[in-house]
C-alpha cells in the first residue's frame, strides 16, 4: 500500500474540497493515485448530490452581468437551500463564473449551459463543478433559467441588496449626446428600480396576454353584479374599472414611484421634452430568486 503523505491529503481537499478524511479514505482507496482519487471523491460527491436533490432549493442569487458597451445583459437565477450559503464565497464565486461562462458562450437552453466546460475548472462541466459545489456545501443547488437580452437602446440594472432581486431596462434614445447626460443616467437607474419595486407583468396595455385580460374582465363583472349594478351596465362598468388593472400589472401605465401623481409613460414623455429627443421603453427584465420554483409548484397542485 502506498503512504499517505498529509501534504497530498490537503492537496486533493484545497483541490476538491472535500474533508480531510473523505480525501485521505479516497487516496487510500486509490492506492495513492492522486487523479483516481479525485475519480472516486467526485463519484461520491454524485451520490450525495442525488440524494439532495429531492430537497428544496428556493433561495440562492440573481447573477448578472452587463456588456462594457450597456447593449446586451444576462440574468441567471442560481439557487439554494438556505439564505446562509447564498453569502457564501464559494456560492457566490460559482454565480459569477456561470454569469460569465453564460456571456462568453451563448448557450441556448440550461440544459446546453451545463454540458459546458467550467471557466474555473475545463476538465468539469458546469454540471459537474455544480455537484461539486453541492457535495462540499451540502445542500442542494440547481441552475432552473438564465437569459441573454440583446437591447435595442441602452440598457441599465439595478441589484437589490443581497441580490435576489435584479431588474433591467432597456431604453432607446434618437440622439447620441442623450446618452453622455447624467440625467439620462438618472432616468435609467429610476426605470430599474420602478420594475424591481413595483413588480409590472407587460410593458404596456398592448402586452396584456388574452388570458389575463380574460381573467381580469370575469372577475371585475360578477364584482359589479355582486355589488347590484344593473346587467344592462356591468360591461361599461368593467371597462371602466380596466384602468386600474392596467396601472398594475403594465410599466408604462404604472405611476412613478417617485412622483404618483405621473405614469411612467408620462415621465418618459417629459423627459423626451426635457432633453429634446424622443425616448421610448423597449422592454425591462425582471428576475426574483424564488420564481421558477414556486411556479412549478403552483403547476403541480
Amino acid at each position: 500500500m502506498a503512504e499517505i503523505s498529509a501534504q497530498t491529503v490537503k492537496q486533493l481537499r484545497d483541490l476538491t474540497g472535500a474533508g480531510m478524511m473523505e480525501c485521505k479514505k479516497a487516496l487510500v482507496e486509490a492506492d495513492g493515485d492522486f487523479e483516481e482519487a479525485q475519480v472516486i471523491l467526485r463519484k461520491r460527491g454524485l451520490a450525495t448530490a442525488a440524494k439532495k436533490a429531492s430537497r428544496s432549493a428556493r433561495e440562492g442569487i440573481i447573477g448578472l452581468h452587463v456588456s462594457p458597451a450597456a447593449d446586451s445583459a444576462v440574468l441567471v437565477e442560481v439557487n439554494c437551500e438556505t439564505d446562509f450559503v447564498a453569502k457564501t464565497g464559494d456560492f457566490q464565486k460559482f454565480v459569477e463564473e456561470v454569469v460569465q461562462l453564460i456571456a462568453e458562450k451563448q448557450p441556448a437552453t440550461v440544459d446546453e449551459l451545463r454540458h459546458l466546460p467550467s471557466k474555473l475548472d475545463p476538465s468539469l462541466t458546469v454540471e459537474g463543478r455544480l455537484t461539486q459545489l453541492i457535495a462540499k456545501i451540502g445542500e442542494n443547488m440547481g441552475i432552473p433559467r438564465f437569459i441573454i437580452y440583446r437591447a435595442k437602446g441602452v440598457l441599465s440594472a439595478y441589484v437589490h441588496p443581497g441580490a435576489r432581486l435584479v431588474s433591467a431596462v432597456d431604453v432607446v434614445c434618437a440622439r447620441p449626446e442623450t446618452k453622455a447626460r447624467p440625467e439620462f443616467a438618472e432616468l435609467l437607474n429610476d426605470l430599474a428600480m420602478q420594475v424591481a419595486a413595483a413588480s409590472p407583468q407587460f410593458l404596456s396595455r398592448a402586452d396584456v396576454s388574452v388570458g389575463a385580460l380574460a381573467k381580469e374582465k370575469e372577475i371585475q363583472r360578477a364584482r359589479a353584479l355582486a355589488e347590484g349594478k344593473p346587467e344592462k351596465i356591468v360591461d361599461k362598468v368593467v371597462e371602466g374599472r380596466l384602468g386600474k388593472f392596467y396601472s398594475e400589472v403594465c410599466l408604462l401605465d404604472q405611476p412613478f414611484i417617485k412622483d404618483d401623481s405621473v405614469s411612467i409613460a408620462q415621465l418618459l414623455a417629459n423627459k423626451s421634452r426635457e432633453f429634446g429627443d424622443n425616448l421610448t421603453l423597449a422592454a425591462f427584465l425582471r428576475y426574483k430568486v424564488g420564481e421558477t420554483a414556486a411556479a412549478e409548484e403552483t403547476a403541480a397542485e
